[in-house]
Parts: structure tokens; sequence; C-alpha cells
């Protein structure tokens, strides 16, 4: 066997009740979600019992989801299943931070939950949406974005490339689409994210980063692939802050990190979180690659046989 990567879910995969099992059955996750709560009052609450319109809202579902992500790391390695890379699609990136310990988990989810409420604020400012695009060629689709004013933001694996712009330019895009009769898929966010609408929250998070004595950055353990470039995160502190503060605004290009974590010797990928949307998209870009997911009990013990541990 070769490398295994931890790959971790981002927004809109979220759901009512994912990672109560872990919350229940592993010591170690009931425990930070206690410090979480600690930290942001009410997210125990909303990740269990929350409501899909609850969990929604920008400022709700990326703390909810970091801990569905990380609930599902930490079963992973309760059980001495480790990465040796990783990589988080959007908010899953700060997941990324914790995994390979450039920051703590209480740092990284702390910034997550001042990342959703920039993004929430800058989504409020420019009322925008989402949608999946379906087998159209790519060349095409950029020229139609073009013209309609939005913009093609998540290339996430062939035949599926996510849109993002203000509500009444996606739906004249989507009018577009269904005369050349593409498919298109609604996106489960609230907002024009991965966008330049996002530039606020970006120079947000870098002011944030700034206070070396609120958030420390350290060289990461093994690699964390980041979403703008595919690449490897930069050594350098101020080049990681910037990495981090610019993901908001700019493209998550899925795929070339995927290709690139294979270059680099991966052959096992483990999605953590809510849903099997990156697992869905590793079939798509690498189908001879072995592919998990967990985000519950009977998943973690699967993958616990499966790799023999």
């Amino acid at each position: 066997m070769g490398k295994i990567a931890f790959l971790l879910a981002g927004q809109g995969s979220q759901y009512p009740g994912m990672a109560k099992e872990f919350f229940e059955n592993i010591k170690e996750v009931h425990d930070f979600f206690g410090v979480a709560e600690a930290i942001r009052p009410g997210t125990l609450s909303q990740i269990i019992c929350g409501t899909e319109e609850e969990l929604k809202k920008t400022e709700n579902t990326q703390p909810c989801v970091f801990l569905a992500d990380i609930a599902s790391v930490m079963a992973l390695e309760s059980e001495g299943i480790k990465a040796d890379a990783t990589a988080g699609f959007s908010l899953g990136e700060v997941v990324g931070l914790a995994v390979s310990k450039v920051m703590s988990k209480e740092d990284a989810f702390k910034l997550v939950c001042s990342r959703g409420k920039a993004m929430q604020k800058a989504a409020e400012e420019t009322e925008g949406s989402m949608v999946a695009v379906l087998r159209m060629d790519r060349g095409e689709l950029e020229q139609v974005c073009e013209e309609t004013g939005v913009f093609p933001v998540n290339y996430n694996c062939p035949g599926q490339i996510v849109v993002s712009g203000k509500k009444e330019k996606i739906e004249n895009l989507k009018n577009k689409l269904s005369e050349k009769k593409i498919r298109f898929v609604e996106i489960a966010v609230g907002g024009p994210f991965h966008t330049p609408y996002m530039s606020k929250a970006t120079e947000h998070i870098k002011s944030v980063l700034q206070d070396q004595k609120t958030f420390n950055l350290n060289k990461s353990e093994i690699p964390l692939y980041a979403n703008m470039n595919g690449r490897p995160y930069p050594e350098n502190k101020a080049d990681m802050a910037e990495t981090l503060a610019l993901q908001v605004s700019n493209s998550v290009r899925w795929e070339e990190t995927i290709r690139n974590m294979i270059a680099d010797g991966i052959d096992t990928f483990i999605e953590c979180g809510p849903g099997k949307t990156l697992s869905g998209f590793v079939k798509r870009i690498a189908p001879e690659a072995r592919i998990f997911n967990v985000s519950d009990m009977e998943s973690l013990m699967k993958v616990k046989e499966a790799l023999a541990v």
C-alpha cells in the first residue's frame, strides 16, 4: 500500500445529526466538542439537533462541518489510522490546518468561526448562489460565464464545474444552460463563495491571522494541499496566511489537487466528514485509487477492516 490522504468535506455536505455517533462513542471527540461548545456556545445543539435550514446559514454551517470533519479524523486516529497528507474542500482546508498541525484544533476551530461570520456578512451584502454544471465543455462554460457575469469557481472533477455569482446572474446562466440542454444542480450554500464578492472576507482573515498572539501558524507535519493551486502549503508563515486568506475569494482546484497527490504517491483516500461528495470526485478523477468515507461508526469499522489496522 502507498500513502493515505484524509480528504475533508466542505460546505454543502452538511445534514442534521452529523457526527452524533462519534460524539456518543469516542471520548476524544466528546471532549473536543465540549471545548468547541465553550468557544462558541450553541454549536453542539446545532450539529446534533440543528435543522437543515439552520445548518444552511454559513456562520452555522462552517463550525458544524468543521466539527463533523475533525470528529471523523479523530475517530480514525483513535483506531491507529494516520494520514500521510491531507486536503480539504473550501472550509475543509481549515480542518486541514489542524490535521497537518499547522494550527491546534482549538485555534483552527476559532478561525473557522471567524471565517464563517466574515463570509456570512459578505454573502448578505451580495445575494448570490452556486450551481454545479455537469458534462459541459470547460472552454464553452467559461465563455458562457464571462458572457453572463458569473464565475467558474470549483473545478471538481471531469464533467463537473461549480459556478458562483450574483443570484440574478446565476438565474440568467441557468436559462442559458437550459437552452443548451446542459444539466446543472443547485448547491446548498448561502452565497457567491470563491468569487471577488468575498474580498472583504479575505481581508478579514488576513487581519486576524496577522495577530500571532491569537493564531500561531506552524510548519506542517504532513503536506496540506492548497485549494488555490493544488500544491502543498508554503512553509513561510506570511505566505501560509496569504494562501489561507485568498482561498475564500478564489477558485478551488480540486481535480488538480487530487492529481498532484497521486503523483506524490497517494493511492488511498479517506473522506472525513458528512456525505460522499469528495469520494465521488476522486472516483471520476482516479478510478484506480482506493477510496473510503468515514462519517459514522459503521463506516469507521469498514475502513479499519479494509486497511487491516
